[in-house]
């Protein structure tokens, strides 16, 4: 199936049969500087099996502790998300073989997470849509298998795998919705905006720094189809471990075309987990999916029970710092847009590039206009995410100050921009090395201006006779002779001046 498939018009097709409903399990791997059962560093990046110990191996005898950040984190992930908090749960141990998780069993939590019963509003083309979330739970990440030798990064066709357990251990928040029905066609986005919601949630909580490149926030993302009128869900598919706002979208959007395929012929949903394509924008499939029993959960005998003090929840609670969707609202009014605007600027996935450009010394409009404009045009050439150029608010403040300072017009900041993405240094240096600098000195632009006057003696004489909008065209020709470098105010106040005209 290409991803053409996936069409507005055939996702309207799938849609007046069948109502999707989607599941979507948010990990968050904690900011903390040691992990979740163990003392062993989280750098990222560190050289393979570096930051382990027998603990997060699973040796013999080796007892864990729990990371009391990790908890603080977890609760403060739950007060955000409008979660009620357990003042008693445990840990639970989750049974299955899997290459890189070193023990055969993930600690986390079962019937008794920490935080459940929560909702979050988000916003989709002026609707707003409430996701209810199920329970937010903390658990352990698994290290990481690299598979080498294939053509494609996978098991299959591999020659050998590798096991890096650095991972291993690293403290996870799993956030996890009730299933989210009545979305229709905007099913895809509403996904999308749910995981860049929690994204900038818990990075605004500062417990993780959010890098989905890096796997700090991903997201499995489940899909079925119901036929209309139907009361029972249908067979899910789950897709794991998708890491861009784009690749969640592009996930539902194949599952539910995939799927409808297939009941349409008669066929059945397997329950399975699947694997996001980024190269080709489909999904494929893994392994048969369990069910909770397979898992065999019974509870961590190694590990007390974790009773928050209501007192201390409630001074985390007041401790909250201002959430993404009130700094949205004063945002707005303070850079005086529109809902349309900032619908614009939400669906570009923009919010947190235009704040930080402001941040940075440009003007609340300025930003808007580079990001949603140029920026944009050149992510969607790409087929990346605006956030995942090689341009940062930082050049992007220093572009619009060089236009404000007269040292750049648009069209060369448009040039020095390409510039910056292409890596050639920060716009100042791009516009040194390529000599593109405006030129506003009189002295040097009045032989420019002389000789447009010169090659134009009719224009020069409308311009005289007091048709002063024909002084456009000797605009012109000055700036084709200075390669657009040229001052468009100044040359015009020259040319009048050389004409006599006031």
């Amino acid at each position: 199936m290409s991803t053409a498939s996936t069409a507005t018009g055939e996702l309207a097709d799938v849609l007046s049969r069948y109502e999707v409903v989607l599941g979507l399990e948010v990990h968050v791997e904690l900011g903390t500087r040691t992990k979740m059962f163990c003392s062993c560093p989280t750098v990222f990046g560190a050289e393979p099996n570096t930051q382990i110990c027998p603990v997060c191996l699973g040796l013999p005898g080796a007892l864990p502790v729990v990371n009391a950040v990790g908890v603080e984190s977890a609760i403060r992930i739950g007060l955000a998300l409008d979660c009620s908090i357990a003042e008693w749960c445990r840990f639970a141990r989750k049974n299955y073989f899997y290459p890189d998780m070193p023990k055969n069993f993930q600690t986390s939590q079962y019937d008794e997470p920490i935080c459940f019963d929560g909702a979050l509003d988000v916003d989709v083309d002026g609707k707003t849509v409430r996701i209810g979330i199920e329970r937010a739970h903390m658990e352990e990440d698994t290290g990481k298998s690299t598979h080498v030798g294939g053509a494609t990064g996978r098991i299959h066709g591999a020659t050998h795998s590798l096991v890096d357990f650095n991972r291993a251990g690293i403290p996870l928040v799993e956030i996890v919705t009730k299933p989210i029905v009545g979305t229709g066609a905007d099913a895809p986005a509403v996904a999308r905006a749910y995981v860049a919601a929690i994204r900038d949630i818990v990075r605004a909580l500062g417990v993780s720094d959010a890098r989905m490149d890096q796997g700090s926030v991903r997201a499995d993302v489940n899909v079925s189809l119901m036929p209309i009128g139907a009361s029972e869900f249908g067979t899910r598919t789950e897709t794991k471990n998708v890491n861009s706002l784009r690749s969640v979208e592009r996930t539902v959007r194949y599952e539910m075309v995939r799927q409808a395929q297939i009941l349409d012929d008669g066929g059945v949903i397997v329950q399975e987990t699947r694997h996001f394509n980024e190269a080709t924008g489909e999904t494929v499939g893994g392994r048969t999916k369990e069910t909770a029993t397979d898992y065999r959960y019974f509870p961590e005998p190694d590990l007390v029970p974790v009773a928050p003090d209501p007192a201390w929840v409630a001074e985390l609670r007041a401790a909250l710092p201002e959430l993404p969707a009130a700094k949205r609202t004063r945002l707005r009014a303070e850079w005086g847009l529109s809902e349309l605007d900032m619908q614009a600027i939400d669906n570009a996935g923009a919010f947190e590039l235009i704040e930080a450009t402001v941040a940075a010394g440009a003007g609340p409009e300025s930003a808007r206009k580079w990001w949603l404009g140029e920026l944009s045009r050149h992510a969607n050439e790409a087929g990346v995410e605006l956030s995942e150029l090689s341009v940062t608010p930082a050049h992007v403040a220093e572009l619009q100050s060089l236009v404000d300072g007269g040292r750049l017009n648009d069209k060369l900041a448009r040039g020095v921009l390409a510039g910056v993405l292409a890596g050639e240094g920060t716009p100042t240096e791009v516009m040194t090395a390529r000599g593109v600098e405006v030129v506003s000195d009189t002295g040097a632009l009045t032989t420019a201006v002389d000789e447009a006057i010169a090659a134009n003696p009719d224009v020069a004489e409308k311009v005289r006779s007091g048709k002063v909008a024909a002084a456009g065209v000797l605009v012109g020709a000055v700036m084709k002779t200075t390669r657009g470098q040229a001052d468009a105010k100044t040359v015009r106040e020259l040319i009048l001046g050389r004409l006599g005209v006031q």
